[in-house]
C-alpha cells in the first residue's frame, strides 16, 4: 500500500482520524516522523531539523485552527553528538517560542539513521475541519507556494546557507487562530496545493475551480512544481465571501478560487491530484 491507502485502511478502523490533529474535548494533538534519507538533505543542520520537525507538527496544529501551546519530540541518531542533539533543541525550542508555545522535552533513541519524531498539542473551542467546504465560498491560501522546493534547489546547488532559512518555515499558527472563527473548512498544503484541494473536495463533497494567476508562487521556482512538491506548510482554507475582506485584516490571504459543486479545476481545467507522497 502508499501512504493514502494505508491512510484509508487505518481510518476504518479510527473514525475520528482524516484531519490534521485530532480533538480530544477542546484539545489537538499531532505527530510526524522525519528521517535524513527521505527528508533532510545533505548540508541540513540539526538546527534547521529540529526547528523544521516541530514545526510540521506545529502546522498541523494551525491547519486546525488551534493556538499551539506545546511540543515534545524523539531524537534518534547513531550516536548522542552533544553539540548536534543540542542545535536540534534550540532548533525545536525555537520554532514553538516563534508561536507561542513550550518545548518541554522528549526521548532519546539510538538508531541507523537520524530520525525524529514529534509531536504538538494546542487549545481550541473552534476547531476547523477538512469537512465544512460549502459552493460558493472564497478558496484562500496563505504565503507563497514552493518555498521548499526552492529551498531543494539551493541545497543541491551547494547553498546551504539559503537552503536551510528556507527549510526554517513559521508555522501559521497566529493565521489558524485568526481563521477558525469564519473558515469552513481548513488544512495545511503540506502534501501540496493540488493535492490538498483533492483532499478538501473528497471530504466536504464538493469541488474546486481556481485560477492560476492568482495563486502566489516563489520567485524562481515553476508553477507546477510549486503546486504539486509539497512540503510548504501553508494554510488552504474555504471563506464564505463576505467573510473575506474581514479575515483580511489578521492574515495575509491569496483568494485563488471558489467551491464547486464538483470537480477540482485549474483554469479551467481537471487538476491532476499530484503532490508530496511519503
Amino acid at each position: 500500500m502508499d501512504e493514502r491507502a494505508a491512510l484509508a485502511r487505518v481510518a476504518d478502523l479510527v473514525p475520528a482520524a482524516g484531519d490534521d490533529a485530532a480533538l480530544l474535548g477542546d484539545t489537538v494533538v499531532t505527530i510526524d516522523m522525519l528521517h535524513d534519507r527521505t527528508d533532510f538533505p545533505a548540508g541540513t543542520t540539526r538546527y534547521t531539523q529540529g526547528w523544521r520537525a516541530v514545526g510540521a507538527s506545529l502546522s498541523d496544529v494551525a491547519a486546525m485552527g488551534a493556538d499551539a501551546t506545546g511540543a515534545v519530540a524523539v531524537y534518534g541518531a547513531p550516536d548522542f553528538d552533544p553539540d548536534a542533539l543540542e542545535a536540534f533543541v534550540r532548533g525545536a525550542r525555537d520554532v514553538c517560542e516563534r508561536v507561542g508555545a513550550e518545548y518541554v522535552g522528549g526521548d532519546l533513541d539510538d538508531t541507523a539513521e537520524f530520525t525524529t519524531a514529534t509531536t504538538a498539542v494546542g487549545a481550541t473551542d473552534t476547531p476547523v475541519f477538512r469537512s465544512g467546504a460549502e459552493p460558493g465560498d472564497a478558496v484562500c491560501v496563505t504565503g507563497d507556494l514552493g518555498r521548499s522546493a526552492a529551498a531543494i534547489d539551493a541545497f543541491r546547488a551547494g547553498d546551504h546557507e539559503r537552503g536551510n532559512d528556507l527549510f526554517r518555515f513559521t508555522p501559521r499558527v497566529r493565521a489558524g487562530v485568526a481563521l477558525a472563527p469564519h473558515a469552513t473548512a481548513m488544512m495545511d498544503s503540506s502534501d501540496g496545493l493540488a493535492r490538498s484541494l483533492h483532499q478538501l473536495a473528497e471530504a466536504s463533497d464538493c469541488g474546486f475551480s481556481v485560477d492560476s494567476a492568482e495563486i502566489p508562487v516563489v520567485e524562481g521556482v515553476a508553477f507546477e512544481r510549486a503546486v504539486t512538491f509539497g512540503e510548504d506548510f501553508e494554510l488552504v482554507c474555504t471563506l464564505p465571501p463576505a467573510s473575506v475582506e474581514q479575515v483580511e485584516t489578521d492574515v495575509p490571504l491569496s483568494v485563488i478560487g471558489a467551491v464547486t459543486e464538483g470537480g477540482v479545476r485549474l483554469d479551467g481545467e481537471p487538476l491532476p491530484d499530484e503532490g508530496y507522497t511519503h
